[in-house]
């Protein structure tokens, strides 16, 4: 990768944020793995469902819970080599699932009505107003003229945005898609211009927003829809958790952690030079001052859309409070933002990924699966035992849990199925030992959005590694600095505000 700049097309401006958008970045064909699995991924996937199922006999199973054992290996295996679709393996999954008996038809398929699944598409509703209305553009455009003066504040100041965006867009890769454009310009303006050029402000400058747009996530219960997952598990434990003490445990730690990888990643992960802080092309903050103008005066809509959003965070915010439900209040908010008297959202303009909402009844439906079979149980158990769970001490099963969390991002892509194999573990543990199970399952929480170490981690991994702006083994060297900070700051917090709040029983 060149750290010079290239000499880019005649025509091409590196200050048209245009030049930035998604269908413009170079497309990265599938790896070998991925074409071999292509090929070859479903007739592996019916081999471990028969060898799992009803082959290999395993002694401390019953022959439902093996079936079931079947089901759940399959499962991963296609969710995790992307075989199929992950909405595909959702509809697999639960086909098998009533097919070999483990669940009856109707609450197999129920699970899409799940008070989760309606409180994430009245979030998709939301934030597509707020993108309709070009708010979120307008108040990031507005935010780095006023702040990015140099950059160091550049940096805060994308830190303050991506945390802003975390509490209105709980869809990741919407976020990486408006935030893009807007920090690749100011690398063009600091000496990394177009995808064929890069510097350690670039690498410093992408990577922390990547780090940031999945970190931010764990301030917000709705944060994105693996936190929402994780919520629907904790309930189907009969554990409930309130918007506020989520926000108040997570907002502190995300703030450290972004502030502190900004230092770490600028002093000693890529090091500025001097010269690497000063702007190399001029023109850059006018191109951005265009792009603010263009958006014209405030507009009436953007008015309404910021009300109805502000007062459907307040609620939820204060929801230990009144008791009032999430899920009713983000449908209100939508009703509000959907109703033709307000002018806000037509139907045909809601993006909402009906993709992502069939993979998260299927996960569901595993979910209620493992329960009727009691197989997490009995496997909980045997981990516990095989690692000597059953004598640690409670910060020595904090620091084990959270550490496994944030380690199984590099091997897992996806945090939704981090979350649907995790978390039932750590409330099975917290179960046997009896430890209040929120204690252990809250600090586990706030580690689903630590996936930003590979490309294939998240999509918005995915998106900015086709920056060029960085490496592989760039991103894997920053991810892997920055989740060692990460768990070491959630080690702190539970030994001090997570125990003043009352979530942990303190480490000593």
């Amino acid at each position: 990768m060149n750290t010079a700049a290239a000499t880019p097309p005649r025509d091409y401006d590196p200050l048209d944020m245009n030049n930035y958008s998604l269908n413009k970045l170079p497309r990265r064909p599938l790896s070998a793995t991925g074409r071999f699995f292509r090929i070859w991924g479903l007739p592996i996937a019916a081999a471990i469902f028969v060898l799992f199922s009803y082959v290999i006999h395993f002694p401390i199973l019953s022959a439902r819970q093996q079936v079931m054992f079947g089901l759940f290996a399959t499962s991963l295996f296609l969710w995790i080599s992307e075989t199929v679709p992950n909405y595909v393996t959702s509809m697999l999954l639960i086909c098998g699932l009533i097919l070999t008996g483990i669940l009856k038809v109707k609450p197999a398929m129920a699970t899409l009505g799940d008070p989760v699944i309606w409180l994430n598409v009245s979030a998709f509703i939301m934030a597509s107003a707020m993108i309709k209305t070009d708010l979120v553009k307008r108040a990031a455009l507005w935010l780095i003229l006023r702040f990015g003066k140099n950059a160091g504040s550049i940096f805060v100041t994308f830190l303050v945005i991506n945390i802003i965006l975390a509490a209105f867009v709980n869809a990741t890769a919407a976020k990486a898609a408006l935030m893009m454009p807007l920090f690749m310009v100011v690398c063009a303006v600091y000496g990394a211009p177009g995808t064929d050029t890069t510097n350690n402000f670039a690498r410093n400058l992408v990577l922390h927003n990547l780090l940031m747009i999945n970190a931010s996530c764990n301030a917000f219960m709705t944060g994105s829809g693996a936190n929402l997952l994780g919520v629907a598990i904790l309930a189907g434990a009969g554990v409930s958790i309130y918007y506020f003490d989520w926000f108040v445990a997570g907002l502190p730690l995300v703030i450290c952690f972004g502030l502190l990888a900004y230092v770490i990643g600028v002093r000693f992960v890529f090091p500025l030079s001097k010269e690497d802080r000063e702007p190399k092309l001029k023109g850059g903050r006018a191109a951005l001052e265009k792009a603010y103008r263009d958006l014209g005066p405030f507009k009436m809509n953007e008015l309404k859309a910021s009300i109805v959003f502000l007062i459907v965070l307040i609620v939820w915010a204060t929801d230990k409070i009144h008791g009032i439900n999430a899920t009713v209040v983000a449908m209100l908010g939508a009703v509000v933002m959907l109703a033709p008297q307000f002018k806000l959202l037509n139907w045909n303009d809601v993006d909402i990924p009906w993709h992502l909402m069939i993979f998260s009844a299927g996960a569901y439906s595993l979910g209620a699966g493992l329960s009727a079979t009691k197989l997490m149980n009995v496997l909980t158990v045997q981990l516990m035992q095989a690692l000597g769970m059953d004598t640690m001490s409670y910060f020595a099963l904090y620091a084990v849990l959270t550490a496994i969390f944030i380690a199984s991002h590099f091997i897992f892509q996806s945090k939704n199925m981090r979350t649907l194999i995790f978390m039932p573990i750590v409330i099975g543990i917290a179960q046997h030992l009896g430890v209040d199970i929120l204690s252990l399952a809250l600090p586990v929480a706030l580690c689903i959005n630590c996936c930003w170490s590979l490309p294939f981690n998240a999509k918005p991994n995915a998106m900015l590694y086709g920056t060029n702006k960085y490496t592989m083994g760039e991103t894997f060297r920053y991810g892997l600095v920055m989740s060692v900070l990460y768990w070491g700051l959630l080690l702190v917090a539970g030994g001090t505000y997570l125990h003043w709040m009352g979530i942990t029983p303190g480490f000593f």
